[in-house]
């Protein structure tokens, strides 16, 4: 697609049609990372809390932050839920040649941004219940035991996209991006990147039944510990990289407008 620049009249081939470009895996990058480091400390949390009988200092049994992991989730899962439903049902989102963001970015979001939704529904609804369980990690794995199913499809459809994100190199970033422009020359560098965090996500996702099963029990088993680390990992990297984006995009724009 070449386009006239607007400040010298000349065409280029550089720049690129914006209104058919629509991009906001920005937020969708920053909300993710920010959903997999809150389930991890909603889990270090629940955990804590779970057999602690003692009294803080205010006389009252200690117990979990129930409305603010759902305000949390909510308003993680309306980020996630809307900005993944548009790209989702938007074929394509970015008419440009990106069709493959609506299912590498838009399906994934809208998942996690729905089943992110149901937990704050729970944790409003039960958090009287969640406060005065002896144990409330195991209540809460009991109530999450069904969506494994859902999840573990989940993390076997993000080994798919880690796979095809190295076959066909395709996060590559165009040189006119700051940053990650820098490395345009050797595509296979971020697709390796992009791809290693979905792995990452998909192995904390298909071990979820086992860790759900060791959290029934009380136990601190393996699945609870890779899938901890694994989730973690690719939390971070996620919403650094989605702030950092908010620098590269805006340049990218900029630079191509």
């Amino acid at each position: 697609m070449v386009l006239t620049n607007p400040w010298t009249g000349e065409e280029s081939p550089g720049l690129i049609d914006w209104a058919s470009m629509p991009t906001y895996n920005t937020i969708m990058s920053l909300a993710a990372g920010a959903g997999l480091l809150g389930l991890l400390m909603l889990y270090r949390e629940l955990r804590s809390a779970s057999g602690a009988r003692r009294l803080d200092d205010e006389g009252d049994v200690p117990g979990i932050a129930a409305e603010g992991w759902a305000l949390t989730f909510g308003v993680l899962g309306v980020i996630l839920t809307t900005t993944g439903l548009h790209m989702s049902l938007t074929w394509p989102l970015a008419a440009g040649g990106f069709a493959f963001d609506n299912v590498i970015f838009g399906e994934p979001s809208l998942a996690f941004g729905v089943l992110l939704l149901g937990a704050a529904i729970f944790f409003w609804k039960r958090a009287d219940e969640l406060r005065a369980s002896v144990h409330p990690l195991r209540v809460v794995a009991r109530h999450a035991a069904p969506a494994s199913i859902f999840v573990v499809g989940l993390g076997l459809a993000c080994f798919a996209i880690a796979v095809a994100g190295v076959v066909y190199q395709l996060f590559a970033a165009p040189p006119q991006e700051p940053i990650s422009g820098a490395f345009a020359e050797w595509p296979v560098l971020e697709a390796i990147f992009i791809s290693g965090l979905y792995a990452l996500v998909g192995l904390g996702a298909v071990l979820f039944p086992a860790a759900v099963t060791e959290a029934r029990t009380g136990a601190l088993g393996v699945a609870s510990k890779v899938a901890g680390v694994a989730w973690g990992l690719a939390g971070l990297a996620f919403l650094l990289f989605g702030a950092m984006n908010y620098y590269t995009h805006i340049g990218l724009i900029v630079n191509t407008m």
